[in-house]
């Protein structure tokens, strides 16, 4: 069956780096584009950042130039360098498997149960 499963997180300081890991299983990872979003209390989930199958990577404003990600297809992995973490980055991360259907409008969808980001002094 399909797995998708992350790790990395914990509490950082503000303006400290943390590495997220996420590995897939199951699928055939390096067709997926992946993605990182996060979920803070109350507030909607936002993407971090994603990337395709060709290696073109995605940020919104509120990361770019902190956040990194990048993948291992052979690994079957994807990760998320967060550096310079500020208070409102605390968040559940989780990471996404998305594929969609050739010539149809169905994307596949996988989900990992998330991981807390907490960056409190």
């Amino acid at each position: 069956q399909v797995q998708v499963v992350e790790s990395g997180g914990g509490l950082v300081q503000p303006g400290g780096s943390l590495r997220l890991s996420c590995a897939a299983s199951g699928i055939n990872f390096s067709i997926f584009k992946m993605g990182w979003y996060r979920q803070a209390p109350g507030e909607q989930r936002e993407l971090v950042a994603d990337i395709t199958s060709g290696d073109s990577t995605n940020y919104p404003d509120s990361v770019k130039g902190r956040f990194s990600i990048s993948r291992d297809n052979s690994k079957k992995s994807v990760y998320l360098q967060m550096n310079s973490l500020k208070p409102e980055d605390t968040a559940v991360y989780y990471c996404n498997a998305a594929f969609k259907v050739p010539l149809s409008s169905r994307v596949v969808n996988y989900w990992g149960p998330g991981t807390q980001v907490t960056v409190s002094s």
